[in-house]
């Protein structure tokens, strides 16, 4: 039996250190973490696993580090379903936990890859580490719809001259540094320094050029100088979730935000943002949509908003849409969300949940769009993701690339109460803006509402579940930044290296 055999490898240490970089990781996001703990968050797991672990052992602590990680990230997902799905908590905790458990298998893979490389090369292979993380997160994006909520390089969207680095790469080139520096961090402890030097000195080397390039790239601020200046007001209306869609409370949801928008023009705004869902109807059905149109007549400023659409061809379609309002009250473009949220707008084999009816029968469901629509605002064009759709790098470069100069987003986060989610949302819709180097404005109906300009910084940002009215001043932008031309051309090369080293490695060509 070799020393380094699933019954010789201490199994309760590396389940424990697997453990231990979950809770770091839970660490590393808001709202009570801190961006230090994502630097450190994987090296006990990797010093452990650099001591022989067997693949299969290593894939179970990966899914013990991955099961802590998005228990500590998510539990708002369990009163959800509880408040506005009605399902009992004990069912509601085991749906949360089959996400939950099915998110936990991507650092489980990686964990089992990266134990893979260090059998055959030893802790050097420590290195591979982050490429493989990458594609694994990847995978988080891609893998049956996907669900990329909180991606690794995200716990660094605050720390701006780190940030700077998505300009160039997007989170994903965050991930890739952050994970990195937790290789370097757990060969500097498990090797010799002649074996570690190279690498460590190198990561140093890199970390450096990173924040060089990040200082620069704010202390040059250009794009807060170029391009069309536009006054742009957002509407918090502030509505709780159980009171949106009740008709008696219809003509009161609508007047506060005519009334409020009322306010944002008498400031000057030329554009006017309602959060997703404002108008507690369809649009396009209700009398009600006629009050939206005169008053973007009376004030002359565009108008942005969600709200829902019926569509007929050989079935009833339902989309959750964006409407843009022109100064003559015309509709002048409908966007129809693309990526629905699992079990808040569809259920996903919803057949073989069969045991959560009721959350089945509670959601009505939604169709989902077809490709990037841009908005016009004059000559202008603007875009946005609604809700969930934020945390898709590659839909809001697709904006990017069809002329999009405004990013907006428009949410409704009443569903997550005072929990983290409002905070990591917020946190995920800021690197949008660093990324494509442009304005991000986000109204939310009870918060986190705000404005980013092109580097990450909140320039205007409400408090939650206050009604309240945001204006700044944004501008509208031209020139794209090399994540904006290249998109994830270094996650997918990771993803190559990934995939050539795994079967290198197991057919036994390397």
């Amino acid at each position: 039996m070799s020393p380094d055999s699933p019954a010789t490898f201490p199994a309760s240490r590396l389940l424990l250190s697997g453990a231990l970089s979950g809770a770091l990781l839970v660490l590393s996001f808001p709202t009570w973490g801190h961006p230090l703990a994502a630097w450190v968050a994987l090296v006990p797991l990797l010093v452990t696993m650099a001591a022989g672990a067997p693949p299969r052992l290593a894939f179970r602590a990966g899914l013990v580090a991955g099961l802590v990680h998005f228990a500590g990230i998510l539990p708002w997902l369990t009163q959800v379903m509880m408040q506005f799905g009605g399902i009992p908590r004990p069912l509601a905790v085991v749906l949360n936990g089959l996400l939950v458990l099915y998110l936990a298998t991507f650092p489980a893979a990686w964990a089992a890859m990266t134990a893979l490389l260090l059998r055959r090369f030893g802790p050097p292979a420590l290195m591979a580490a982050a490429p493989v993380w990458l594609t694994t997160e990847l995978g988080r994006l891609w893998v049956l719809g996907g669900f990329p909520w909180e991606l690794l390089g995200y716990s660094q969207t605050g720390v701006l001259p780190v940030a700077q680095l998505a300009s160039l790469f997007g989170v994903h080139g965050v991930t890739l540094l952050v994970v990195l520096v937790n290789s370097a961090l757990a060969l500097a402890l498990v090797a010799s320094w002649r074996t570690a030097r190279t690498p460590v000195l190198a990561t140093v080397g890199v970390v450096a050029a990173v924040l060089v390039f990040g200082a620069v790239r704010l202390a040059d601020n250009r794009l807060v100088d170029v391009g069309t200046p536009l006054q742009v007001g957002l509407v918090q209306g502030n509505i709780a979730q159980e009171q949106k869609w009740d008709p008696a409370l219809r003509a009161s949801i609508l007047e506060r935000y005519l009334s409020l928008r009322r306010d944002t023009a008498r400031d000057g705004a030329e554009l006017i943002v309602w959060p997703e869902s404002a108008t507690p109807f369809g649009f396009e059905e209700h009398p009600g949509g006629e009050a939206v149109r005169q008053l973007a007549r009376d004030t002359g400023a565009h108008l942005l908003f969600g709200s829902t659409q019926r569509r007929q061809d050989t079935v009833v379609r339902l989309f959750n849409a964006a409407f843009t309002v022109g100064p003559d009250g015309d509709t002048t473009a409908v966007y129809h969300k693309r990526h629905l949220v699992p079990f808040g707008e569809y259920v996903p084999l919803s057949s073989l949940l069969f045991f959560a009816q009721p959350l089945v029968e509670s959601i009505v469901p939604f169709s989902p769009g077809t490709g990037p629509v841009t908005l016009p605002i004059g000559s202008h064009l603007t875009s946005t993701a609604i809700c969930y759709e934020i945390i898709y790098p590659a839909l809001v470069r697709s904006f990017v690339r069809d002329g999009s100069q405004l990013l907006t987003t428009i949410t409704n986060d009443a569903w997550y109460g005072r929990s983290a989610a409002p905070h990591q949302h917020f946190q995920q819709a800021t690197m949008r803006a660093i990324e494509q180097g442009r304005y991000l404005v986000r109204a939310a109906n009870t918060g986190i509402s705000g404005v980013v300009d092109p580097y990450g910084r909140v320039l205007a940002r409400s408090a939650l579940f206050e009604t309240t009215v945001l204006n700044e001043e944004v501008r509208l932008i031209d020139e794209l930044t090399v994540y904006g031309r290249i998109g994830d051309l270094l996650a997918y090369l990771c993803l190559f290296v990934t995939l050539t080293a795994s079967v290198g490695v197991w057919t036994g060509r390397w």
